[in-house]
């Protein structure tokens, strides 16, 4: 059979949108860790007849970081360029036939995770990032464009086919855009439907929109709601499908024209099929799609598990879908796929390449749905190759990604055939080994310590031995039962046990037939026969001679023992070596010179390999071991450490060496010739094995996760590079993934979720025994180990989780190495030897305490020799002379050998160098050395230099000595402005009020008096002081809440609720109140929760202010005032009267009877609300009322305020009717209306009169029992305000532009000119008609005939009363008095202003008092009156004054107390009445109306309407 080199690949990428594609004529590629692997496929690929026709052809090199993206050009003529993306920022252009970079660029800032070649313009590459942002790179012209659509990590992007400005992107939250570049990025449709990750973007292959027939009324009912903007249809958009696979299970077809969804497919859930993954494993969804060219009505996706569907578009209603592969088993891919691509081979056959989870590319006829083969991949390292013996062919891969692979070689279908083993792995594969005789029988041994026992013709779990080595298993031997396995018959004990050797440097025997039981230690048995006495050096590796007779171990420091059975008798130790032994491996017994199987060759961590010849000494057995110093043979020519040996079965001395170096090299051992070079992998080798059937093949795997076959004749080298090769491969090798100093780059897209992935569900798989650990872990692992740490490429989901650091001979490589080669121990070694380095060269080196003295025994040597010299002298002369005594006292540092007056000058000189060098600390650690703690204290306490140290120490000096240094200390604490912990220093020598005034006159209060608090009694003046102090700073500093509290410690209640109250908003009102409630200030308390009902009354909330008012009962009549209030005002919000009707008044609940008069329903809420029903609660309610007084209403009155003022005397009334006490009511009523007659407010006033008078005056003047009461003038009042109330609104009835029928008018309508009646409206002042009239505007008006309705007659009647003599009389001196007073303010003015301004020019002088003061008179006539009038003296305005206060002195009490509406207002009314509508006034009424306004109108105010009415 033909032989030609094969590859075993790394896994394809995970999670990436788009990281494979292929081209017509049969090239496939995919993306794996940082390289990108190309398979021919098709009649081109070259393979064996009767073989899958497909073969890896290369690699594209040149990416440091995992590549997430791979597409190639589909355009005729540049088939041979693709382009890639990579986490490490770049996007390179290659060419596949050469495999070189055409040309790249580093655009993006962020994270790259989608890229396309534009199928329409072939130069133009489409990237977009983690961020967003979208780069258009044209090949051409090296041109770009930077767009940014949206702030959303993009998780896919194709390109239309049909036109070449539309781009579809997807995006991690669901939302899918389709863009015009042409038009910088503008959004062209905005597709919304899908609620998570969109996995993949396909276009519908044909252009428009008519190779669905899907009608409109079967969609789904995203269906209906359009997407994104309407659009104008343009060519571009007239017609195309696109369809969309989420990660929210649905795929969604989607109409271009349209801009909105037409289809919806939701997946099924399948019955797992084969594939032997745990189905309880949550597995993370994956949903890629492909829409094949030649069938527009069906597409292509995939679904849970691995399976792949093929969609019926013509029958969406159905969800009918067909399964790949439907009738044979296992086909399938076992875990979710990541990428589908089209593939038509020379032969015009249409296929399908899919990559998954599983770590399996398979080939799909599009035909016939069947799988037509399958390329099984690499998720981790390859760190062990084992073939079997007795299954000739049979090739055992031990794999980082927790896998075993059994590769059948020799299998005549299928170049990979290729069956997976993962259950009871759970860990990286590092050594691997078949029993000699038994079929299928495979040991592994694990990462973690762990060895089993795999039967490969079963699908049972492997068995596990109950012994686990500490650390990763270097190498596994089957060998001879040694004691104590080696006791008893033939048939009681196994024929061969199971050796392993761990990274612990212990080799253990395991008992196959029972793995349950206990293995056993060889060095037991080795120390026992051969007696040692001394430590068994660490052993790295086993390996039996083939006649199972001699067992070689290799240890950690580079001497390989021979042993013989039965009990391991030491009978030579190699020193060879000089580091850690990786691998033995013993010639094979079938050579043509039986000689040659004592052939033993060796290799280290260093890169020389050795060939001992031990025939002699087996043969001889010595009694005593025999060292051997000198090798038979030395192979040299690699340059990194040896991993692992293999000979040759088919020749004679003929070895191949695996190293570091990246080579695989073939040696004639014997002549000690390198013969061949394999330099195919891109990392460090790490096993290798001769085909057991061809003697020109060998396999060799590598930290680059690739296992490669490969024929020693068509190497081109024959030796391993030197020198500037050697540096060339080491370049190749470390362009593989670089470990990042894990920073976790975050990747929001893709690879979170690989990482979400990898080391969530793939370890998790791995734990619970349900899943290969190949997920991911492994490889992760794998990479840490390596140190060339993959990417997390897509196999590898992740990077390592520990940081990993990247020089190979790192020790820290090295180190956690342990696990990865065989002899991994290696690196275990050398960072044993290391490490100690590595923690001093950390470690900072303490300052010396004696450093002039170690100085001086640093001089020359003939200094020390005089040192020597003088100390003799010294101590041995009896009586020391004076030149001796020099000496010493120059060469002070020999006190250490002589006496103590010595020592101590020693001591002092050293301390006097401490200090002058700024390391008192040091000094007084001498000081104490010799014992004068007290100087040491007082030396620091003058210098500022006492530390918590040394006053710790200080009572060993005495009590008195410790007092002082805490006081002292202190000091220096405070000067340093550490007040708190002078004050515990104090605390400490029960210095309390010490401590507690030192925190309080540095304004630490808080502390001061938790001080206090703990140290002193509660009735202590100092505690409330405090409180006060502190109390009184965050008052003034705005903290209310908190100097309440303090004023609460200090028992000073009445103060916290003051200031609770300054805010002055509503809850810091209310909390007052409650608070002064609590400590029983209650007339505090009721002023509080008054204040706050009145805050929450100007924001309308009246369920607040009820509730406020709740808080006291001496409130209760506040309550009634506040009941009525908000009846009033709802009342007059529901007529739109009230001023700013506001919609966020909050009422109570109260029942709102609208039958009844007004304050019968007061009465009824009352009863209801407040259960006020007895006169008792009257009476209480009535006195509570009246010791309250408002000041009299302005014009500036807030209406608000107002109208609590006008009800509280309304409540009176109320109340007073309630208890039939009429005067009082009457008198209540009338200041009511009075307050709103000050404020101007007649609004407000007849509202009173309607609410509580709506019958008239009559009911009460009934119940006023005498008529001479006192309270006669007051119900006259009453009545008179009534009946002005009631004139005003008559004379509006008739001055409007068209009078209609009311009860005081009947109206027949005529038109006639209405001049008169506006001249007249024009005259009236407004200052008596008051801003109540709103004055009609002289217009042609149709004017009826009035007539009078005999209420109107009869209310025009009541009139006389308004005409009263007496008060026009005493308004009229009360007119004069306010006239007078005001042109005396006004002089007073005028002379002030003019001793201001000394101003020579008499003219204008003259004329400006008077121009002022016409300014400052309010109505235009009396301005005129001004103009021709000199101005009054002062004894004329004196004079004036007088007599109108003597008149009004003469009036009685009674007319002066109530005040009564201005007499001569009504006269100007009534007469204007007349003189519109002749004949509603009596004669004799408007006589008297002008007799009044002649007699009395002679002030400015009414002079003039006087003169106009009366003419």
């Amino acid at each position: 059979m033909a032989q030609e080199p094969r590859t075993l690949p790394p896994s394809p990428n995970w999670y990436c949108s788009r990281c494979s594609d292929a081209v017509p004529g049969g090239l496939f590629g995919f993306a794996a860790r940082t390289s990108v692997f190309l398979v021919r496929v098709g009649p081109g690929a070259d393979a064996i007849p009767g073989t899958p026709p497909f073969r890896v052809i290369g690699e594209l090199v040149g990416h440091t970081e995992r590549v997430s993206g791979f597409t190639f050009c589909h355009h005729p003529g540049q088939y041979n360029l693709c382009a890639t993306s990579s986490d490490d920022g770049t996007v390179k252009i290659w060419d596949v036939e050469t495999k070189t970079v055409v040309t790249e660029h580093a655009l993006h800032q962020h994270t790259i995770s989608a890229l396309h070649w534009s199928p329409r313009v072939k130069d133009l590459i489409v990237s977009g990032d983690e961020k967003g942002v979208v780069f258009c790179y044209w090949l051409n012209r090296n041109d770009s464009q930077h767009l940014f659509i949206e702030p959303r990590t993009i998780f896919c992007l194709t390109c239309s086919p049909h036109h070449e400005d539309l781009v579809a992107i997807g995006y991690k939250d669901g939302i899918v855009v389709i863009i015009d570049i042409s038009k910088k990025g503008e959004v062209i449709h905005r597709l919304r439907g899908h609620d998570d990750e969109i996995h993949s973007v396909a276009w519908c292959p044909l252009p428009g929109e008519d190779c669905l027939s899907i009608n409109q009324e079967e969609n789904s009912e995203e269906a209906e709601i359009p997407n994104g903007k309407v659009i104008a249809q343009t060519p571009g958009t007239k017609g195309c499908y696109l369809a969309t696979g989420s990660k929210d299970q649905t795929i969604r077809i989607w109409s271009c024209s349209r801009g909105r969804g037409v289809m919806t497919l939701k997946l099924p859930f399948l019955k797992r099929r084969g594939g032997g993954i745990d189905p309880t494993v949550k597995e993370r969804l994956w949903l890629t799609l492909h829409w094949p060219k030649d069938q527009p009505t069906q597409l292509v996706s995939s679904c849970f598990g691995g399976e792949l569907l093929l969609w019926d578009l013509t029958q969406s209603w159905r969800r009918k879908y067909t399964l790949f592969s439907a009738s044979s088993e296992g086909q399938n891919h076992s875990r979710i796929v990541f990428n589908l691509c089209p593939l038509q081979t020379e032969d015009d056959k249409q296929l399908l390449l899919s990559t998954s989870m599983d770590r399996d590319v398979k080939c799909w006829d599009m035909a016939t749905l069947e799988c037509c083969w399958t390329l099984p991949s690499l998720g981790g390292f390859a760190y062990s190759l084992a073939f079997s013996p007795v299954d000739t062919g049979c090739l055992a891969i031990g794999v980082g990604d927790g896998m075993i692979r059994v590769w059948n070689t020799l299998s005549m279908k299928n170049n990979y055939d290729v069956k997976n083993f993962w259950q009871g792995v759970k860990s990286k594969v590092t050594a691997l080994c078949w029993h000699p005789t038994k079929e299928g029988c495979l040991a592994f041994g694990t990462d973690d310590g762990k060895v089993g026992l795999y039967d490969t013709y079963s699908n049972k779990p492997p068995q596990i031995s109950s012994t686990y080595h500490k650390k990763t298993v270097y190498t596994l031997a089957w060998g001879p039962p040694v004691p104590p396995m080696a006791f008893g018959g033939e048939g009681d004990r196994p024929s061969l046990t199971l050796y392993s050797c761990g990274g612990e440097g212990t080799v253990l025997q395991h008992n196959p037939w029972k793995l349950s039981g206990e293995a056993f230690d060889i060095n037991k048995l080795i120390r026992d026969t051969n007696s040692i006495k001394y430590k068994l050096p660490v052993h790295t590796e086993i390996s039996w001679k083939a006649d199972g007779k001699i067992m070689a171990l290799g240890n950690e420091d580079g001497s390989i023992e021979i042993f013989k059975v039965p009990n391991l008798k030491l009978i030579c130790t190699i020193q060879q070596h000089h580091k850690l032994v990786n691998a033995i491996s013993w010639h094979h017994e079938h050579g043509s010179q039986p000689e040659l199987s004592y052939l033993m060759a060796s290799g280290s961590n260093n890169a020389v390999i050795y060939v001992h010849n031990l025939q002699t000494v087996i043969e001889s057995n010595p009694e005593s071991p025999v060292t051997i110093t000198e090798p038979y043979r030395t192979l040299s020519g690699h340059t990194a450490k040896i991993t692992r040996l293999a000979w040759s079965p088919h020749h004679d001395g003929r070895l191949v060496s695996a190293s570091y170096d990246g080579t695989a090299q073939v040696w004639d051992a014997l002549q000690e010739e390198p013969l061949y070079n394999f330099r195919g992998h891109r990392g460090r080798l790490l096993c290798v094995a001769w085909s057991p059937l061809d003697p020109d093949c060998i396999y060799s795997g590598a930290d680059d996760f690739c296992v490669y076959k490969w024929l020693t004749s068509m190497q081109e080298h024959s030796r391993p590079p030197q020198g500037k090769k050697s540096i060339e491969l080491e370049k190749k090798r470390l362009s593989q993934p670089k470990p990042k100093p894990k920073k976790k780059k975050k990747p929001t897209s893709r690879v979170p979720t690989k990482q979400e992935l990898c080391d969530g569900n793939e370890e998790e798989s791995i734990k619970e025994s349900s899943g290969p650990v190949e997920n991911g872990v492994s490889d992760q692992e794998t990479e840490e180990e390596v140190r060339e740490p993959e990417p997390p490429c897509g196999d590898t989901p992740t990077v390592s989780k520990e940081p990993v650091t990247c020089t190979p001979a790192s020790l820290g490589l090295e180190k956690s190495k342990v696990t990865i080669n065989n002899k991994v121990p290696v690196l275990k070694k050398e960072a044993s030897k290391e490490k100690p380095e590595a923690l001093i060269i950390k470690k900072r080196k303490a300052r010396s305490m004696l450093p002039l003295s170690t100085s001086l025994d640093h001089r020359s040597k003939e200094e020390l020799h005089q040192d020597c010299l003088v100390l003799a002298t010294a101590k041995h002369s009896k009586e020391p002379s004076e030149d001796v005594s020099a000496d010493l006292e120059e060469r002070f540092h020999l006190g250490l050998f002589t006496d103590r007056a010595t020592l101590y000058r020693m001591i002092d000189a050293e301390g006097k160098g401490h200090l002058e060098n700024g390391h008192p600390e040091l000094y007084h650690q001498l000081m104490l050395w010799k014992g004068d703690l007290k100087g040491v204290l007082q030396t620091a306490a003058e210098r500022g230099e006492l530390t918590d140290n040394l006053v710790a120490m200080a009572p060993v000096a005495g009590y008195h000595v410790w007092l002082w240094a805490v006081e002292a200390f202190a000091k220096q604490l405070c000067f340093q402005d550490q007040y708190v912990k002078a004050a515990s220093h104090l605390l400490s020598i029960h210095k309390v009020y010490e401590a507690i005034e030192l925190l309080k006159s540095n304004h630490f209060y808080r502390e001061a008096i938790a001080i206090a608090k703990a140290r002193l009694r509660p009735e202590d003046p100092i505690l409330r002081d405090l409180y006060l102090s502190w109390g009184a700073i965050l008052e003034k500093d705005g903290h209310y809440a908190l100097a309440a509290k303090c004023y609460l410690g200090a028992t000073s209640a009445y103060d916290a609720a003051k200031v609770l109250a300054k805010k002055g908003d509503a809850a810091s009102l209310r909390t007052a109140a409650e608070l002064a409630s609590i400590v029983g200030e209650s007339e505090l308390s009721a002023s509080l929760a008054l204040r706050c009902a009145q805050e929450l009354l100007m924001a309308r909330n009246w369920v607040g202010a009820q509730e406020a008012l709740q808080l006291h009962e001496s409130l209760k009549g506040q309550r009634l005032v506040f009941c009525l209030l908000e009846l009033l005002s709802k009342q007059l919000e529901e007529k739109q009267l009230s001023e700013g009707k506001s919609a966020s008044s909050s009422y109570n609940a109260w029942p709102s009877g609208s039958e009844g008069c007004f304050v019968e329903r007061v009465t009824a809420v009352w009863k209801s609300a407040f259960s006020l029903d007895s006169p008792e609660q009257y009476q209480a309610a009535l006195q509570q009322l009246q010791n309250i007084k408002y000041p009299s209403a302005t014009n500036n009155t807030p209406s608000k305020q107002l109208l609590l003022h006008i009800c509280h005397d309304l409540t009176l009334a109320v109340l007073s009717q309630q208890l039939a006490s009429w005067d009082m009511a009457v008198e209540g009523l009338l200041r009511a209306v009075m307050q709103s007659y000050d404020s101007g407010n007649f609004t407000i006033m007849q509202e009173v009169h309607s609410a509580f008078l709506p019958e008239g005056c009559d009911h009460l003047r009934d119940r006023l029992s005498d008529h001479e009461s006192p309270t006669t003038p007051a119900f006259k009042s009453l009545e008179a305000f009534f009946i002005y109330g009631r004139l005003y609104e008559f004379w509006w009835s008739l001055s409007r532009p068209c009078p209609e029928s009311s009860i005081w008018i009947r109206a027949v309508h005529r038109r006639t000119t209405s001049v008169e009646q506006s001249q007249q409206v024009d005259n009236v002042s407004p200052e008596e008609t008051d801003p109540k009239a709103s004055q009609p505007e002289p217009s042609k008006t149709p004017e009826p005939d009035v007539k009078l309705t005999e209420e109107g007659e009869q209310m025009l009647n009541t009139c006389k009363e308004l005409i009263s003599e007496k008060h026009a009389s005493l308004q009229n001196s009360q007119r004069t008095i306010a006239e007078v007073q005001e042109t005396l303010a006004e002089m007073i003015r005028q002379h002030q202003k003019s001793q201001l301004c000394k101003s020579t020019a008499s003219g204008p002088d003259k004329n400006e008092p008077e121009r002022e003061a016409e300014e400052s008179l309010s109505s235009p006539q009396s301005q005129r009156k001004e103009e021709k009038n000199e101005a009054v003296s002062l004894p004329e305005l004196t004079k004036r004054l007088t007599e109108a206060n003597e008149r009004i002195a003469k009036f009685p009490e009674s007319i002066k107390t109530w005040p009564f509406p201005d007499v001569l207002e009504c006269c100007l009314i009534l007469l204007h009445i007349g003189s519109q509508f002749p004949g509603f006034v009596t004669q004799e009424m408007q006589q008297q109306a002008q007799e009044f306004l002649l007699k009395y109108g002679n002030t400015k105010v009414y002079k003039r309407q006087c003169q106009t009415l009366c003419t």
